[in-house]
């Protein structure tokens, strides 16, 4: 994907596997960035390579000379590793569904090869260099939406790891992810059918074209293949062109196929993404709720800062003063006490719902942050080739209650704004005409918006309900339990949609209830506001101004 402004000089985002921050990963997955992988970290891979042919020299670890799952005591003759990595990678390719956007399976490809950098999967580091390669190019494999269920993404990244080897066709990210081959398919490079089941049988090793070798650093002479390892340390010079218009197939080796699938980097791929839109509905809400509570002429005093001091929780205390700011008040003498001595819940008890909701996005980045930044896999391989442990870090349950947290509060704060929504058509708190209608009587005015906001209010409730009550027993009684954070992750995405045009709408109503004042508030968000939506009262469709609305959230959160 190549940013239409970008000449000689790219901007790049470093993967080291220890400093991703989401947004980082949200700059890459949009193709407003390319990825540097740090000499150090693909280093740390080489190591963490050739301590798992050690560890499996020494004596059998799962997925290495074994079978997976409810196969995981069977054994795997070394002549047949190789083919043992294939035949696991085309039968756990086996998702359903919907193709996903691009946008969530560059994302996917950033966290795995962000986590593979920090060592402990044994994995070739071909395969970081062909993650990575994929991203600048703007290429990505094709992703069913069902098939994990929080205990990795095994169809997901199945389905990346053959797209890698060549034996499933790439899509094009700059077509808006429709899906079609943009190149050759076939394993290690051939020219085989697009049918899973009828691509060509993989080359031998020895067969393969070897990786490109890059200058390391360190001196042309001492850039040397070794181990089958190219001493490659990142992306090309800035400014230079794509070697190909596709990665290089990459051999798959004993080992590398579980490597691969031990991840829910799909999961957290989809967490960045959802939790980059709420983070920024969420700052976008304070500008709303400042010009809703205008509207009634609200009390400050619900946002003094003395009140929020003697119950600290930070989500509280910043969406007070966020609200106090846009509107000029003073933090700790109310000068405006409103025309009621107190206002309803949707105005009074803003900063303690809205708050939660600020605190829930600072945990889920907290939590992303870490997952995106450490090694998951199962088993994890010392960089000295010392031990391998077998654990349950793939199990991703603090991500999943997490999102439900997020989920939760979303869910939370958006019925006050449906709730502010109701009160903006109430002449006995604005003062105003009913629905804030305009000629005669009978006028709706913006009623409908009350049936639109409650429409997506209800998809909400339903993204609210959490994944992790679900069960699951599965591979024949071994895996006896499931996250199901990638289904909380995709809550998340859709709950940020219906938050959207809950909020839209009540933006539509705040300002044409400011426009009818007889003096407008003189405030920076309020004049932004009036530019940008459509005037007039008269009744007529609303549509463009709840996307007009929409739009406008984006702006309305830098403030």
């Amino acid at each position: 994907m190549t940013h239409p402004r970008w000449t000689r000089h790219p901007p790049r985002v470093v993967l080291n596997g220890t400093t991703l921050t989401v947004g980082g990963l949200i700059t890459l997955v949009d193709g407003a960035a390319v990825p540097e992988v740090a000499p150090e970290a693909r280093e740390r891979a080489v190591r963490s390579f050739r301590a798992g042919r050690r560890l499996a020299a020494a004596g059998r670890l799962y997925g290495r000379g074994t079978g997976v799952g409810a196969h995981r005591a069977v054994s795997v003759d070394a002549d047949d590793e190789r083919a043992h990595g294939l035949r696991v990678l085309r039968s756990h390719a086996g998702g359903a569904g919907a193709l996903l956007p691009a946008r969530q399976v560059r994302a996917m490809l950033a966290v795995r090869a962000n986590q593979l950098l920090a060592g402990g999967s044994g994995i070739h580091p071909g395969f970081i260099d062909a993650l990575t390669e994929a991203l600048r190019l703007g290429v990505h494999p094709a992703v069913n939406e069902y098939g994990a269920v929080g205990t990795g993404d095994l169809t997901a990244l199945a389905q990346t790891g053959l797209t890698l080897l060549g034996e499933r066709p790439w899509a094009d990210s700059e077509l808006g992810g429709r899906m079609g081959p943009v190149g050759p398919v076939g394993l290690s490079g051939s020219t085989g059918s697009a049918g899973l089941g009828t691509a060509a049988a993989p080359a031998p090793p020895e067969a393969a074209a070897a990786p490109e070798v890059r200058d390391s650093g360190v001196g042309a002479d001492v850039a040397a293949v070794l181990d089958g390892i190219p001493a490659r340390t990142g992306t090309p010079p800035l400014g230079a062109p794509a070697r190909t218009s596709l990665p290089a197939p990459v051999t798959l080796r004993p080992g590398d196929a579980l490597a691969l699938l031990s991840s829910n980097a799909l999961a957290l791929g989809q967490a960045s993404l959802g939790l980059h839109e709420v983070d920024r509905l969420l700052r976008a809400t304070h500008a709303v709720a400042a010009l809703a509570l205008a509207a009634v002429s609200g009390s400050a005093e619900a946002y003094a800062a003395p009140v929020h001091a003697l119950r600290p929780y930070p989500g509280a205390v910043r969406a007070a003063g966020e609200v106090r700011r846009l509107l000029g008040w003073l933090p700790d003498r109310p000068e405006n006490s409103g025309r009621r001595i107190q206002d309803p819940y949707g105005f009074r008890a803003f900063p303690q719902v809205h708050g939660c909701a600020l605190d829930a996005v600072e945990r889920l980045c907290e939590v992303v942050e870490v997952e995106i930044n450490c090694p998951s896999e199962n088993p994890l391989l010392a960089l000295d080739g010392t031990a391998a442990y077998h654990h349950g870090g793939f199990f991703a349950a603090p991500l999943g209650h997490a999102l439900e947290t997020v989920n939760l509060t979303l869910l939370q704060t958006a019925q006050l704004s449906a709730a502010r929504l109701t009160a903006l058509g109430d002449p006995a708190l604005t003062g105003l005409p009913a629905f804030l209608a305009a000629g005669p009587a009978s006028s709706s005015g913006t009623m409908i918006l009350e049936y639109t906001a409650h429409s997506a209010l209800a998809e909400l409730r339903s993204c609210a309900a959490p994944a992790s009550v679900g069960h699951a027993v599965l591979s024949r009684g071994l895996e006896e339990a499931a996250s199901f954070a990638g289904q909380a992750a995709r809550q998340t995405l859709r709950a940020a949609e219906a938050y959207r045009t809950v909020l839209a709408c009540e933006l539509v109503s705040a300002v044409r209830a400011l426009r009818m004042h007889a003096v407008p508030p003189q405030i920076a968000v309020f004049t932004v506001a009036d530019e940008a939506l459509p005037d007039g009262t008269d009744d007529r469709p609303l549509t463009g101004d709840v996307t007009a609305a929409a739009e406008l959230l984006r702006l309305l959160a830098q403030f």
